[in-house]
């Protein structure tokens, strides 16, 4: 089985699947741009790291994630590799949640239904591999799957990392050539896709530190040093209780210069 037909199925998949459509107009918060229909990702980066990569091992320190952290042959006897993908949100979800303080309607519902769309996108990944003839996991749709301190036993941003797909931001999002306004998903399989070469070194590789997260977050939960999960968490916790179910803020991914590219470093 190909990366290939694999990247061919996916992007299929978001461009057809009606999961990635709101079909409630009356319910979001600026005019339609071209039709009643609000779509929510537009087309994947995707890559692949290998289960076997020495990072994994490094994930297991307490001052990056935890012992909690399973690798993928934790998960999943004979893995090989893990297909990680990043979804981009479209521009009009992004460019909603531009304004400052409360959260756009967009991106609440970006947010909470695109999530369900990704959960389908896991599983149809899943699928995929399995009627390939192969054993594939997706550590999200697992019983195993759990939080402790806020912290996950399979972070897809990490595996992101991992698999060449970005670096990480101030405010902790991964940054992309796609940006940082976006969701991950992954996928632990046991057969070998050759893995993806890292452009980058370094975990920040792609921050240019300028700041201008500090500025969009809210709860003034990030500061020169990163972001404090527990202040941040705390806000999401308050706007659940506004928007129940929804909730999404992410100020910190949007209008800001990783929103949509990686931002050019500073001398």
């Amino acid at each position: 089985m190909l990366l290939q037909d694999i990247q061919e199925k996916v992007n299929d998949f978001v461009l057809t699947n009606p999961k990635n459509i709101v079909e409630n107009p009356e319910m979001i918060s600026t005019p339609p741009t071209s039709s009643d229909r609000m779509q929510i990702w537009e087309l994947p980066l995707i890559g692949v790291a290998s289960a076997t990569d020495a990072l994994w091992e490094t994930f297991k320190q307490p001052d990056i994630i935890g012992l909690h952290h399973m690798n993928p042959t934790e998960w999943l006897s004979g893995a090989k590799s893990v297909i990680v993908y990043f979804l981009p949100y479209t521009q009009r979800i992004r460019e909603a949640n531009r304004i400052q303080g409360v959260t756009a309607t967009e991106w609440l519902y970006g947010r909470w239904e695109g999530e369900m769309f990704n959960m389908a996108l896991r599983q149809f990944i899943v699928e995929l591999v399995e009627k390939a003839g192969h054993h594939a996991l997706a550590p999200l749709l697992d019983e195993r799957f759990a939080i402790v301190n806020l912290r996950s036993n399979w972070s897809e941003r990490h595996a992101a990392f991992v698999a060449g797909l970005g670096t990480f931001s101030l405010s902790r999002s991964l940054i992309t050539k796609l940006g940082s306004a976006g969701r991950c998903g992954s996928v632990i399989v046991d057969f070998h896709l050759e893995p993806t070469q890292r452009a980058y070194t370094e975990v920040d590789e792609y921050c240019s530190h300028c700041g201008a997260c500090i500025k969009r977050c809210p709860p003034q939960a990030i500061d020169k040093a990163g972001k404090d999960n527990q202040i941040c968490m705390a806000y999401i916790g308050r706007e659940k209780e506004i928007y129940v179910p929804r909730y999404g803020c992410a100020k910190c991914q949007t209008r800001v210069p990783c929103e949509n590219k990686i931002p050019v470093r500073r001398g």
